[in-house]
């Protein structure tokens, strides 16, 4: 079932949900959309779980405001609240997050840990302490997002960068389905959400021992960008398991989706009730 929940400036998110169950919200990473978590819908239903996808705005099949106030950090986790509370207003959701979703969902633990079941972090990282890290990180998004601008986001999915959008294996059914989900959003969208929310996301990793959630860190064994982010998270976070996905990249939902799905399915049924 999609639906549509209405941010606080009148923005319409895009939500689907499927099946009964505690609460699973899967937010995805810059520059893709719900459908990179298409191969977890059946295997967690299945399992006794509620799925919930969604689309930032300027995303996927959310709107993508024109005006580029309209973007924020700030607004992307009232957003992530308010998609909460619609589905799930008197108990606490797992929080999975992809890329830029990872960290979007441990600010949220920050903010409103009492919104939080248990974090489930998908080949993400807490931000960058470091300002030259920091400096490169928007100079990367300032160039995505130029791209997409003058050549839109068909060519972005068959440029290199489709590596870390739909994985490394581009015949995959569920990669062709994500690129065509992410070639047909709109490039303005995409290009004022990173250079106002993604790009300069802050960082986290400081206050990472305050998160005692639950947390399952998983990362590709050869998504190398983020392995030193893991290991990061796994040994600061109080209550956190680390699994490496054997032969993948950075898209570990798509790439090797039966792995992902068994640890994220161990690590819900080992959550308390």
């Amino acid at each position: 079932m999609i639906e549509t929940v209405r941010a606080s400036d009148g923005v319409a998110l895009c939500v689907e949900s499927h099946g009964d169950g505690p609460p699973v919200l899967f937010s995805c990473g810059y520059s893709t959309t719900r459908e990179n978590f298409r191969p977890q819908v059946e295997p967690l239903v299945a399992a006794g779980f509620r799925v919930l996808l969604w689309d930032y705005r300027g995303h996927g099949d959310s709107d993508a405001p024109a005006d580029p106030a309209a973007y924020s950090f700030e607004q992307v986790q009232d957003d992530l609240a308010r998609v909460l509370d619609h589905f799930s207003p008197d108990a606490p959701v797992v929080l999975a997050g992809f890329s830029f979703g990872g960290a979007a969902s441990l600010h949220f633990a920050l903010r409103r840990p009492e919104r939080v079941r248990a974090l489930v972090l998908l080949d993400t990282g807490p931000g960058f302490k470091n300002p030259d890290a920091q400096q490169k990180w928007l100079a990367q998004v300032e160039r995505i997002a130029q791209n997409v601008e003058t050549k839109g986001l068909a060519s972005f999915v068959e440029s290199r960068a489709a590596a870390t959008a739909i994985g490394r294996r581009p015949e995959l059914p569920a990669a062709q389905r994500a690129a065509r989900a992410i070639a047909a959003m709109k490039p303005h969208g995409v290009a004022h959400f990173g250079r106002r929310v993604s790009g300069p996301v802050p960082g986290c990793i400081d206050d990472l021992p305050k998160i005692t959630h639950p947390a399952l860190v998983v990362v590709g064994q050869e998504d190398e960008a983020y392995l030193r982010a893991a290991d990061v998270m796994a040994a600061r976070l109080p209550n956190a398991t680390k699994v490496v996905i054997p032969r993948a990249g950075h898209v570990t939902t798509i790439e090797e989706p039966e792995a992902v799905n068994a640890a994220i399915v161990g690590f819900l049924r080992s959550l308390p009730s």
